[in-house]
């Protein structure tokens, strides 16, 4: 998997240096020498991931970050900063500024290949989810990338696996002031509770006794329930290859023993903000696919939903060679509510009628508002002498009692006229669907209010 390496540094024998590696590996490499440059870079998309120099004349390293984090159009971008630097105070200090990981010079190349990978993973799920939300905007629907920075603060929900008690303590004591925090040391138990969730983040020993740390890395990667949830595992300082090994299934951040505390919050933080970020692209993601299926104002499927979903109703009936019915209703005289009582009144009307229905019709049933006053009701395993009950329970629901749209005011009387057809033997969807309109048709014609079938 590649990605476009933006390797940023005043230095350029560093920058060649960094350049070359990369490449070797196949990613893309882009090159700036300072932090203006680096900012319009990532502003104009050009660049997946940042190898961020600390040390630069002008604005340094710890700005840049800050600036990328704080810009809604750039705070997805993964920025590794490269330093000299190796006290835990100036890990903190780039991790505050939003930095997900450091690189201490002289750089290992094989830590450096690991954790470009492993960043260009998260890039892609990244770069999928805001596409998406970006289509829904152009759809006119409401974008949430500047929604999702707003979760910058929330709390998290913490399970981590450790069975060394002093150290479950210590890490216990230092974020639960912040974040919920569960500890497990059987990782059996802990799989089956992070099924459960839901969880904000894995802290994951790689040091457990009897116990493979990366088996249940790998275990939760594989579950859909516990895929997207960051893991962060902590390691021994000379168990290398084993944390390398993490980074290239799934693995998200680490932390080496001993712990300082403040590196620990710091991460906890970066990984947390990321998970909620993430879940509110989704969650917009979903909701804007709902939008495009949902009639807004009775909360019904709409014409689209519909179209889309009716041959299949209707082909899953022929091959089982099952009955299936549909009926289309019309509100009776609707313009006349919107003249009389105003449009407000009518869109009452419209939210009332749809929710007499569904206490009509079972959950098996497709229910879709088709337009205005108009709607569409698929029964699949109905055959047309009990749809016509169904559709008579409606009828009698809406009659029966008047339409209270606002307090004070008096209720709207309503009638509802349908239309049934059910499918025949050699009947295709569009046919069933004409024979259901001319049965509305001649319950119309023929004094609305009342329910006329049309036999296959």
């Amino acid at each position: 998997m590649s990605a476009r390496v933006l390797v940023v540094d005043d230095l350029a024998p560093n920058r060649k240096l960094l350049e070359a590696r990369l490449t070797a590996e196949y990613f893309d490499v882009v090159l700036a020498s300072n932090g203006p440059d680096a900012l319009t870079i990532c502003a104009a998309g050009e660049c997946d991931i940042v190898l961020l120099d600390v040390m630069m004349p002008g604005m340094d390293g710890f700005e840049v970050c800050r600036r990328l984090k704080k810009d809604p159009q750039t705070q997805h971008i993964s920025v590794v900063m490269v330093t000299a630097l190796d006290q835990p105070a100036d890990r903190v200090r780039g991790l505050e500024a939003g930095a997900d990981d450091f690189l201490t010079k002289p750089i290992d190349e094989i830590a450096l290949i690991a954790r470009v990978r492993s960043l260009t993973r998260l890039k892609v799920i990244f770069d999928e989810l805001r596409g998406r939300v970006a289509a829904t905007a152009d759809l006119g629907m409401t974008n949430s990338l500047s929604l999702a920075m707003q979760d910058d603060k929330k709390a998290g929900h913490i399970l981590l696996v450790e069975d060394r008690e002093a150290s479950a303590n210590h890490i216990r004591t230092a974020v639960r002031d912040k974040h919920t925090i569960d500890v497990e040391t059987n990782p059996q138990e802990a799989l089956f509770k992070a099924a459960d969730g839901p969880y904000d983040l894995f802290i994951v020993s790689l040091s457990l006794d009897g116990h493979d740390g990366l088996r249940l890395c790998s275990q939760l990667r594989a579950l859909a329930r516990t895929r997207h949830t960051p893991i962060l595992v902590i390691t021994e300082p000379d168990d290398r290859a084993r944390l390398l090994r993490g980074l290239e299934i799934g693995v998200n951040d680490y932390l080496q023993r001993p712990i300082d505390r403040n590196e620990l919050t710091a991460r906890v933080r970066t990984q947390v903000r990321r998970k909620h970020y993430a879940d509110t692209l989704r969650d917009s993601v979903q909701a804007s696919i709902e939008m495009a299926v949902i009639d807004a104002l009775t909360g019904l499927n709409n014409r689209r939903y519909f179209e889309t979903h009716f041959n299949g109703y209707v082909d899953q009936a022929a091959r089982k060679g099952r009955p299936l019915s549909m009926m289309i209703l019309d509100i009776d005289f609707f313009k006349s509510v919107n003249d009389t009582h105003g449009h407000d009144a009518g869109d009452e009307v419209l939210k009332s009628f749809a929710a007499r229905m569904r206490k009509v019709i079972r959950a098996s049933d497709l229910v879709c508002r088709f337009g205005g006053e108009e709607f569409v009701v698929v029964m699949p395993d109905t055959p047309a002498e009990v749809a016509r009950g169904i559709a008579e329970r409606i009828r009698m629901a809406v009659e029966q009692d008047p339409f209270t749209v606002s307090p004070g005011k008096p209720a709207i009387p309503v009638t509802v006229s349908i239309g049934l057809a059910e499918r025949g033997h050699d009947t295709v969807a569009d046919e069933i669907y004409r024979r259901a309109d001319r049965a509305l048709y001649r319950s119309k014609a023929t004094g609305r209010n009342r329910v006329t079938a049309d036999a296959a």
